[in-house]
């Protein structure tokens, strides 16, 4: 029950709601929807690279797997929502300055580990994801807005929509954008 299981509910909650579908080079795990990733090998990845087709893209040096996020071609009128790392969102901001940066975090290290395992990583994956967690929760919350414990899944989405909620778009709303709270 990570990002991507708040994703999903989100996406069921919050109509006008745009997810983007990022890019990996990594093959789909065991039980994995084929629609959580356009998986691509890396020719066809760094061509995207090359062309300047993601708005962000980071290479995990534990195993030199590339993923990124495709410009956005959301709806008109719609709420863009990046299911990304912590690189791809420091890259994001430098984008867009105005970008909302949520950070969910798992509860522990201990369960972090345990939902990897259960989606079926590695005990090297795990290992190498769990080294590089302190640092990164650390540098995450000087970079994000908001910090999420994804400690109970339905509390974590009520908190994330909650959150959204209090920035999102209403058409015709002339304090669109909100103010970043940065």
């Amino acid at each position: 029950m990570g990002k991507g299981s708040i994703v999903a509910r989100l996406r069921q909650l919050l109509p006008g709601l745009w997810v983007s579908r990022s890019w990996t080079t990594r093959p789909p795990r065991p039980g994995e929807p084929d629609d959580a990733y356009t998986f691509v090998d890396r020719a066809t990845f760094l061509a995207g690279i090359e062309t300047g087709g993601f708005l962000e893209w980071a290479e995990l040096a534990s195993n030199h797997e590339l993923y990124g996020t495709p410009w956005p071609d959301p709806a008109p009128d719609s709420d863009v929502l990046l299911e990304i790392d912590l690189q791809g969102a420091a890259q994001v901001r430098e984008h867009h300055p105005e970008a909302i940066v949520i950070l969910v975090v798992a509860p522990s290290q201990e369960i972090q580990a345990t939902r990897m395992r259960a989606r079926g990583d590695d005990e090297a994956a795990v290992a190498a994801r769990v080294a590089l967690g302190l640092e990164e929760e650390r540098r995450g919350r000087e970079l994000a807005d908001h910090v999420v414990v994804n400690d109970d899944l339905s509390r974590a989405v009520d908190e994330v929509a909650g959150i959204l909620g209090s920035y999102r778009h209403a058409p015709g709303d002339p304090e669109w954008p909100r103010p970043n709270p940065r």
